[in-house]
């Protein structure tokens, strides 16, 4: 199932907006030109992952409760106390300008 996000011109590089899909949030990031999704929940203790900081010019996100670091071009873990990689979901630009997240079967 594809859901659709914002339009591309609504997320400049640099930049992440919060997205509802299908009972969970996903965070939609721009980073270096390019488009990354993952589940907002940090895999060491469910929390709210796309709250924390995150560095446009290395494409990572910090768990704002523990600190654990994710990058967000594979979802792996690079810093504990996570481990586990975050879910990721495949995303394009339709022909129309608009951002579609691929959230799986629906």
């Amino acid at each position: 199932m594809e859901i659709e996000a914002l339009p591309l011109e609504e997320l400049p590089d640099g930049s992440m907006r919060l997205v509802p899909a299908d009972g969970r949030t996903i965070g939609l990031y721009r980073c270096s030109g390019e488009l990354h999704a993952i589940e907002d929940r940090c895999t060491h203790d469910d929390g709210p992952l796309c709250e924390g900081e995150w560095d446009p010019a290395a494409c990572e996100v910090v768990c704002p409760r523990h600190g654990a670091r994710f990058d967000l071009r594979t979802g792996n873990a690079l810093t504990l106390p996570a481990y586990l990689p975050v879910a990721r979901y495949p995303v394009r630009v339709r022909d129309d300008g608009m951002i579609v997240i691929d959230v799986g079967p629906g």
